[in-house]
């Protein structure tokens, strides 16, 4: 079994939405919702996660057992999402041995340069194709 963890916070608009997407997927892998709080995890099960965790421990332990992270590219910020992401947190999954697919949001003041700019619907489309690649 593949081990996803999707990772949002605030209310978790945007991992309910990769949780939709990724769901119909479920036969080969399991998803897991880790919300920086309980707001976002709820909506991300509601949205189709098999289960679901909030917090900073909980995202610290289970980023070291999983084999892909989705996620926006502030996860891997401290500080990141009006301070959601804690410097713990950001090192975790940083440091995690699994795979990451980042989106690219220009929302946490970063700007990745050479990558193209795609609507948020074309790079949640591209989500399932990376997954069947690394699976």
């Amino acid at each position: 079994m593949y081990t996803i963890v999707v990772i949002d916070g605030k209310g978790g608009g945007l991992g309910s939405a990769i949780t939709k997407k990724i769901s119909s997927m479920k036969e080969d892998v399991k998803i897991y919702a880790l919300g920086t709080n309980s707001h976002a995890t709820v909506n991300m099960i509601k949205n189709g996660a098999d289960d679901g965790a909030s917090g900073e421990n909980a995202i610290c332990y289970m980023v070291q057992n999983a084999d892909l992270i989705i996620g926006p590219i502030a996860i891997v910020v401290a500080g990141a999402m009006m301070g959601e992401i804690t410097p713990k947190m950001a090192q975790a999954i940083a440091s995690s041995n699994a795979q990451k697919l980042l989106l690219p949001m220009q929302k946490c003041g970063l700007s990745v340069l050479g990558v193209n700019h795609m609507t948020m619907a074309q790079m949640l489309d591209l989500i399932p194709e990376e997954i069947k690649k690394k699976i």
